[in-house]
């Protein structure tokens, strides 16, 4: 990928250290304490004003900034840069009393009250116009504050509203994309249960109805959804431009499954000259994912770095402990926050983030995690955010480095909402889950691994994984990389329908001549089901009766459907297989197909480089074993050399300035 932003917050001295700062939950005599001691840790870097529409704005033309004033002051003169949030992310009561069309209504048409946050409908003129009056307000007060180092638009957009002003803006959204009602009535099949529309006002959003909505239909909206909030982020995003030359952003969320959005899309927006990507990455706990944490922190890195192309991005927000959201559940081990906060450096980041600097004493996340806990600075999560301050100095000459990687994986968000579209022959072909499952895999290996989109360049991969994607207009991008050496391996259920979510002709559609391979049906398995294979390879979920034309059988199944399951074939200087069904063991495939490992899974190597060839080697062991690094040169957390006879003890981490 290509690498076009190297210092993405210019004005911060290293890499970046803080975390979100609500000085006005606290009295003013605390925030002189929270300045020494945000000194004492490291911290060069917070965000302030997410959710301080209130203070600035508490009525109808009444704008206040003394607060706001002597928070900046403050921060200017203790030595710590600010990113500047809008705090358009949550309106204040009297603006939503005042202005009732701005409550977001749901699919059952339910207007909501507010009482919490991100209780804005982004259709609502009235709320645009006043979201992008404060970001106006904002930078033509700060642009030249002496603390201003990046601006920070909303917060984790993801609201959708179903009320009549999002059926106008949806209709004039299609009229864009499809030209006419003709052309909408042919993407959506509308002839289907006789649903042809003949005039634009009969087009609504997929609210609740009698029966299971149209595919079409519900892909579009979700493409609107997210072009919606992504415009209103840029009306914001543009204001302050006009006015400030620092960088803008928004807190994407890689959390999980979160794929609400098409960040791909957002990334042209949030990457290049003046723009960053900056992500907020949460741990699901283990009883309820079946990826484990240091995994879970390298797909949420690597899929950062993705929607950044490649360039250095920012962790805007993590936890040093448990996420209130999660209902708790778990609570990191001594060494875990310092391993996943480097880990996230490792692949990528320009710093370190959390929410929040000190825990708040009231509200909806009063026990969440934060740098400063409930427990005060005698704490084990204290010492840990003061040694990793420590740790992030020393490496302050990594900043503008980029990550080598090995392997892509595919990740095409249109293409998973539609494969969640109704009526697909197995509710359980999720595509997310599918990703991170494989993207987990890889990590064991000790592969480095992209998140692309598939019509990226691809050149200069080892391997590219494409675990799921239903949707596919043409395989030319994936050919040329098999033919010019690549090795392409393709999930089942991919290439079967176009952007319209209309099937292709012949299975598996898109990708039927490149795999060499027809399938003649789908045979879906039962919940919890699994099939054979005749190499001893156990499936899951899927099965199909594929057929070789031009590739070969590596492995059939069993058991019905009989047919092949694994396939493989040489194209140009590449190669390309094929899976049909999901196999439980994707270490063995992995290691089938020359993916070897002569390190434990518990040891994590990541390689940063620069331009001029300085090159970092990011050792972090999570296992219970000393086990051997073989490198030689500087470590940069503890100064001293390394030899390759060192072994990194269990727990700790090293960075190596390769000699």
């Amino acid at each position: 990928m290509a690498h076009p932003n190297s210092d993405i917050i210019p004005t911060v001295d290293g890499l970046a250290y803080g975390g979100d700062y609500n000085p006005e939950q606290w009295p003013r005599e605390v925030w002189d304490e929270d300045v020494r001691l945000m000194r004492e840790a490291g911290v060069n870097l917070v965000s302030v004003n997410i959710f301080a529409w209130a203070g600035i704005n508490p009525g109808p033309g009444v704008w206040d900034f003394e607060r706001l004033d002597a928070i900046m002051d403050l921060l200017a003169e203790g030595g710590v840069k600010a990113d500047l949030a809008t705090s358009t992310a949550s309106p204040p009561p009297w603006f939503s009393q005042r202005h009732p069309e701005t409550l977001p209504v749901d699919a059952e048409g339910r207007r909501l009250n507010y009482g919490a946050r991100a209780e804005y409908c982004p259709h609502a003129p009235v709320f645009q116009a006043a979201v992008v009056e404060m970001a106006t307000r904002l930078a033509e007060r700060y642009a030249d504050h002496p603390a201003l180092a990046m601006w920070h638009v909303g917060n984790e957009y993801y609201r959708w509203c179903y009320c009549d002003a999002a059926a106008d803006a949806f209709r004039v959204w299609l009229e864009e994309r499809h030209g006419d009602l003709d052309g909408l009535n042919r993407a959506w099949g509308t002839t289907f249960w006789s649903q042809t529309f003949t005039d634009w006002s009969q087009v609504l959003p997929p609210r609740i109805s009698a029966e299971t909505p149209s595919p079409g239909h519900v892909l579009d909206w979700q493409r609107f959804g997210s072009d919606a909030l992504l415009k209103l982020f840029r009306s914001e995003a543009d204001a302050i431009a006009r006015r400030s030359g620092k960088p803008i952003t928004t807190n994407l969320m890689v959390t999980g499954n979160f794929s609400r959005l098409d960040y791909h899309r957002w990334g042209e927006h949030v990457t290049g000259p003046g723009r960053l990507v900056a992500t907020d990455h949460y741990l699901i706990p283990e009883h309820d994912d079946d990826i484990e944490a240091p995994a879970q922190v390298a797909f949420g890195a690597d899929a950062s770095r993705g929607l950044a192309g490649g360039s250095p991005w920012l962790l805007m927000e993590q936890s040093t402990n448990s996420s209130a959201w999660r209902g708790g559940y778990f609570a990191k081990q001594p060494g875990d926050q310092l391993r996943h906060s480097l880990s996230y450096v490792a692949r990528g980041s320009e710093g370190a983030m959390y929410f929040q600097w000190r825990a708040s004493r009231y509200g909806t996340e009063r026990w969440h995690s934060s740098m400063i806990t409930h427990g005060g600075t005698d704490s084990k999560v204290w010492r840990e955010v003061v040694e990793f301050g420590g740790w992030l100095k020393r490496l302050a000459e990594v900043k503008g480095s980029t990550v080598v990687s090995r392997a892509a994986i595919l990740l095409d968000f249109e293409s998973a909402w539609a494969a969640a579209t109704p009526g697909q022959p197995s509710a359980d072909m999720a595509t997310y889950p599918e990703i991170r499952r494989w993207h987990a895999a890889l990590w064991r290996k000790g592969v480095t691994t992209d998140l692309v989109n598939p019509e990226w360049d691809l050149n200069g991969y080892e391997y590219v994984f494409a675990p799921h994607l239903y949707v596919l207009e043409s395989d030319a991008n994936l050919r040329a990389y098999v033919e010019s050496g690549g090795t392409l391996v393709v999930g089942p259920y991919s290439g079967i329908v176009d952007r319209d979510d209309h099937v292709h002709e012949g299975l598996p559609g898109a990708l039927r001549d490149l795999i060499g391979v027809r399938v003649e049906e789908f045979c879906p398995l039962p919940k919890g089901a699994t099939i054979t294979l005749d190499d001893g390879t156990e499936g899951h979920t899927w099965s199909e009766a594929a057929h070789p034309t031009t590739a070969e059988v590596v492995a059939s199944f069993t058991d019905y459907p009989a047919t092949g399951a694994i396939f493989h074939r040489h194209l140009g200087k590449g190669q390309i297989w094929y899976l049909s069904t999901r196999p439980t063991d994707l270490a063995t495939f992995l290691t089938n197909i020359g993916l070897q490992s002569d390190t434990p899974e518990t040891l994590e190597l990541v390689t940063r480089r620069h331009e001029d060839g300085r090159t970092y080697l990011f050792a972090i062991n999570h296992g219970q074993t000393p086990t051997p690094i073989p490198a030689e040169g500087q470590n940069l957390l503890t100064g001293t050399p390394w030899t390759r006879t060192d072994h990194l003890q269990p727990g700790a981490s090293a960075v190596i300035r390769i000699a």
